[in-house]
């Protein structure tokens, strides 16, 4: 079975020596508008293509105001600092994540709990996150606390795993009863609709990245999508050290952060919106060319979840057990073709490895049989 796949996904990106997980592409107008900028000399923080990047990305996904930062994890930790989490407090988010996630809760000085996520998403269970906080906090005034730990339970941050979105809406409801922030980690969903509407739009704050392997890539990037423009605008003076506009003095009234996103970036990020319809055409029939091949080979193939349309990011296979899952990868990366395992779950790690969790069985079994498949755009 393993040389026979490898052979089909090298058929389907043909003239590559080794076929990478997820390459940049580049058709449109990158290198005009980086020229542009280069000859304008505003390469850095000031210029007019991150204007037009963060308008461009707030009409498509129908925010009301878009924030650029330089990469996906600090507009994470900006997002938590706005939604107020603050040192000691917890935030309820999925195990089952890239570490960004939970390194942003750490630099807030708070701690994650790790609730399981759905069998048909990857993403945060609602009925487990419901089940948690009933079985381990209480509201206490219009606060929700961890009866066990004593501590404030201020956000919950879902992920979209591999771009296919959660049950956002229900997760919403759920924050919305018991008081809690909600923050979307969108990184790798930008293009995902979850009944009709763009991921990242259903909490507080919803966080993309641009980072060179995404959809669409500014070389590094991240962006902060709000509904409420006056804490757009207030994360936009954050990101850039809380200067006040002055035609020469240097005056902050905050403690600010250096997450601008240099103009250079930006450029070739208004470059790649362009495109990104086009890309999520070709990814889109790349996944049924995949869905296609698995079912006849009785290798599930994950599928955008009921209500979703899916920018089908990576696309990833399940396979039967561990040692299988272990073996496709060893034979596939030794001969040609990268593909790699769904992450280590953050709990098992050493800085995690303390904090409380909930039940994380969907976890578990997707950690022993998730294996990502080469996902880039086929032109």
């Amino acid at each position: 079975m393993y040389k026979e796949t490898i052979s089909f996904i090298k058929r389907l990106f043909p003239n590559q020596e080794f076929v990478p997980l997820h390459a940049p592409c580049f058709i449109g107008n990158e290198k005009e508008y980086l020229n542009d900028c280069i000859d304008s000399t505003f390469v850095s923080s000031v210029g007019k293509y991150v204007d037009k990047f963060e308008d461009v990305v707030a009409v498509y996904t129908g925010a009301k105001r878009a924030v650029v930062c330089v990469n996906g994890t600090n507009a994470i930790h900006l997002a938590l600092l706005l939604v107020g989490v603050e040192q000691n407090d917890e935030v309820l988010t999925q195990p089952l994540t890239f570490i960004a996630t939970c390194n942003a809760i750490s630099y807030c000085g708070a701690h994650p709990v790790f609730i399981d996520v759905d069998r048909e998403t990857m993403g945060l269970s609602p009925e487990k996150l419901e089940e948690w906080i009933l079985d381990n906090a209480e509201m206490r005034g219009d606060a929700l606390y961890n009866k066990s730990t004593g501590r404030r339970i201020k956000a919950c941050v879902p992920m979209h795993t591999f771009g296919h979105p959660c049950k956002i809406d229900a997760i919403a409801d759920i924050c919305l009863r018991y008081s809690l922030e909600l923050v979307e980690d969108a990184a790798e969903s930008i293009g995902s609709f979850y009944r009709g509407k763009h991921t990242g739009l259903f909490g507080k704050i919803g966080v993309l990245s641009f980072n060179g392997n995404k959809t669409i890539t500014t070389g590094g990037g991240g962006m902060l999508l709000f509904q409420d423009e006056e804490l757009g605008s207030y994360a936009k003076h954050l990101s850039t050290q809380s200067k006040l506009p002055h035609s020469w003095e240097f005056v902050h009234d905050h403690i600010g952060y250096n997450y601008r996103m240099p103009n250079i970036n930006a450029a070739l990020g208004c470059a790649q919106m362009e495109t990104l319809p086009l890309f999520l055409e070709k990814k889109r029939q790349l996944a049924e060319i995949y869905q296609g091949y698995f079912s006849k080979k009785g290798i599930s193939f994950f599928v955008e979840p009921e209500h979703c349309r899916s920018n089908y990011w990576l696309n990833a296979i399940l396979l039967d057990n561990e040692k299988e899952r272990d073996d496709f990868l060893e034979y596939s990366n030794s001969n040609g073709v990268m593909t790699r395992p769904i992450w280590r779950l953050m709990n098992k790690l050493p800085m995690f490895e303390k904090e409380q969790c909930g039940d994380l069985s969907n976890c578990l079994y997707f950690e022993k049989r998730v294996v990502n498949i080469p996902s880039s755009v086929r032109l």
